[in-house]
């Protein structure tokens, strides 16, 4: 006897400046199952430009996204949209009744700055560690998936594969995260073994650091109006 799946509604954040290989895991690996309909989601369908150069149009508007979503997601994104209103108030109508919110890497502090990360623990790319608590969020400094009820949250890169193998587990069980994970061969074996500040060691990492420095200056920027505007008290370093 075959069960009928239900279908689910799944919507990426795409955005002029987006960096697609923060999300196209994942929209990959969910838009491989059936009955799974995934939307790249922005204010418009006109051609727009992911980093490095990746150009999309998104498949459907703020507009037209549907109301109640099984995940919401977004990957890294440029500084100024963590202060774009239309973008923020999207965000947060949606994830207040999405069963799922996703960030990974930088995604993490936009659904931050739409204000949907406040009292969860959450994850993003070392180099923002310092920028969650801005946002309300608990930092949990790792390069694993951190869930915390419906809010679920990573690093870059694998972190949107990762995180649509532990959703795909939730909506459709185990054995078909299994299936998906051996289909993908996902079975990561980094060429130098350098991938976290840990493995990495401090003067490498702090090369690491200086490559964001023009990056993290912009977010710090954002991520303290935006405490503001959250009525967020940053503990002291």
């Amino acid at each position: 006897m075959t069960t009928e799946l239900r279908p689910l509604e799944v919507a990426i954040l795409v955005c002029p400046g987006y960096l697609p290989v923060d999300v196209i895991g994942f929209q990959t690996l969910l838009g491989f199952q059936p009955e799974v309909n995934v939307h790249l989601v922005w204010k418009n369908r006109d051609e727009i430009e992911g980093f490095p150069h990746f150009p999309t149009r998104a498949t459907t508007t703020f507009e037209d996204c549907p109301a109640d979503l099984d995940v919401l997601l977004a990957g890294a994104v440029p500084a100024e949209l963590c202060e774009d209103t239309e973008t923020l108030e999207f965000l947060a109508d949606r994830g207040s009744r999405a069963k799922w919110v996703a960030g990974v890497c930088l995604g993490s502090l936009l659904m931050g700055a739409a204000g949907l990360l406040r009292g969860y623990r959450a994850t993003t790319n070392f180099h923002a560690y310092d920028l969650l608590p801005y946002y309300g969020a608990t930092l949990v400094p790792t390069n694993r998936v951190v869930t915390d009820r419906n809010r679920i949250t990573a690093g870059p890169a694998t972190g949107g594969i990762e995180i649509a193998l532990r959703l795909l587990q939730e909506f459709r069980g185990t054995e078909a995260a299994r299936l998906s994970e051996l289909g993908w061969e996902y079975a990561p074996q980094p060429l130098f073994g350098v991938g976290t500040p840990e493995l990495a060691g401090p003067e490498l990492t702090a090369a690491s650091m200086r490559e964001f420095d023009e990056d993290n200056a912009a977010f710090r920027e954002v991520s303290e109006r935006a405490a503001e505007r959250l009525g967020v008290v940053v503990p002291s370093a």
